[in-house]
């Protein structure tokens, strides 16, 4: 098969070619852009899975539905060393150009308020390069969003652009990727903002992703967030839609699949939208010609292995201690001994029972992997892995 024309896509937020199985996200999103620019009441958004299922790719999808409808966006990347005030500015910052306000004033007033809002992190003894945010212009508007409590600072901040886009009929969506790594008081800020907007009825909202523990660390946070947000978990594709992932992409280059092949992948990737488009391009370089069978995907699946073991997994596991990788180890080792769901949660205690240690003992290393965002907590006294077949490649390695 010609590699130029080799349809698939495994990059990280790549959209596939075939954004198959998300029509039911796109659509309820509609909805929600068309209650907000009219008025009606609606919560923001929050989208949680494990790495791999494509919640990235869904969130720029929804972005540019609101892009279509005129709407101000900006999008950002929560760090677990950054605060929010700078990328958020620059999000709101994109947002406000792309409404277009025609009265240049009020944009020019709104966009020193976001200058106010980011210079009063660096505070005001702070250096001219520290405090200046490039590409805002504008005067800084003293007294607002600038008080140094992040919490009274974001609710006015986001009125302010509320007020904005409801002069032009629109409205303004912040996208915030990996948000469990927001600080603790930023989450409640943003918490706290969301609950202010939709009180007021200005027409901004939040889509969030993150993973599946997200919703603890806003409840956490506060207790109103179970009502204040729209959970939407992203979870694996189903056959149908799966084998359309990788069948319409093929079709429009010409190619095909027999029904044996498409088994063998779906059994293969497990459903796993990244780990489609990985098969997906290593069968089509490998196979010799269409329609491509279950052999072609036999003698292409080490091929798409090695990729997975170096770029995906690989680079997770590099960022473990020895130590830690022992822990990550026993917990797949304690899910294969008691028969669990690979890709489901394990206790503490099992994988302390492989060690062989008391789980008191391996606190740190399990605090650790989670920091790293290698595992996650979603009940108390029980972890998983954040990526998806990690369990499997990790007892290929021992």
């Amino acid at each position: 098969m010609d590699p130029i024309r080799n349809p698939y896509a495994p990059g990280a937020g790549q959209r596939p070619p075939e954004l198959a199985g998300r029509d039911e996200q796109l659509a309820a999103f509609d909805v929600v852009l068309e209650r907000v620019q009219r008025g009606r009441p609606e919560r923001s958004l929050v989208l949680t899975g494990l790495r791999g299922v494509g919640k990235t790719v869904l969130l720029n999808a929804l972005r540019s539905a609101a892009v279509r409808k005129g709407w101000g966006t900006g999008k950002l990347e929560a760090r677990p060393d950054q605060g929010l005030r700078r990328p958020l500015s620059g999000a709101l910052h994109q947002a406000v150009r792309e409404l277009g306000h025609p009265e240049a004033e009020q944009a020019e007033h709104v966009l020193g308020v976001v200058r106010s809002f980011v210079e009063r992190e660096a505070g005001a003894d702070a250096k001219l390069r520290d405090r200046w945010s490039p590409g805002i212009d504008a005067a800084v508007v003293r007294g607002r969003a600038d008080s140094g409590d992040i919490e009274i600072d974001l609710v006015e901040l986001l009125s302010d652009v509320g007020g904005l886009a409801a002069d032009t009929g629109k409205g303004v969506a912040i996208f915030l990727d990996e948000m469990q790594d927001l600080g603790a008081a930023d989450v409640s800020a943003l918490c706290a903002a969301c609950h202010e907007l939709s009180q007021t009825g200005l027409p901004v909202i939040v889509v969030g992703a993150g993973l599946p523990h997200l919703p603890a660390v806003l409840s956490a946070s506060k207790s109103y967030s179970e009502r204040l947000f729209s959970y939407q978990r992203i979870d694996r594709l189903g056959r149908e839609a799966a084998d359309r992932a990788l069948v319409a992409p093929a079709a429009e280059e010409g190619a095909a699949y027999d029904d044996e092949a498409l088994a063998a992948m779906y059994a293969a990737t497990g459903g796993y939208p990244y780990f489609i488009q990985a098969y997906g391009k290593s069968v089509w370089d490998l196979a010799p010609r269409s329609p491509i069978t279950a052999d072609d995907v036999a003698v292409a699946a080490p091929e798409a292995e090695r990729e997975l073991a170096v770029g995906f997994f690989g680079s997770r596991y590099d960022r473990a201690t020895p130590g830690e990788r022992d822990y990550l180890r026993a917990m797949a080792d304690a899910a294969v001994q008691l028969g669990e769901d690979p890709v489901g949660a394990v206790a503490t205690a099992d994988v302390a029972a492989v060690l062989g240690k008391k789980p008191q003992s391996l606190s740190p290393a399990r605090d650790a992997l989670l920091k790293k965002g290698l595992i996650y907590s979603g009940e108390r006294g029980r972890i998983a892995f954040t990526v998806p077949h990690f369990g499997r490649y990790l007892r290929t390695q021992a």
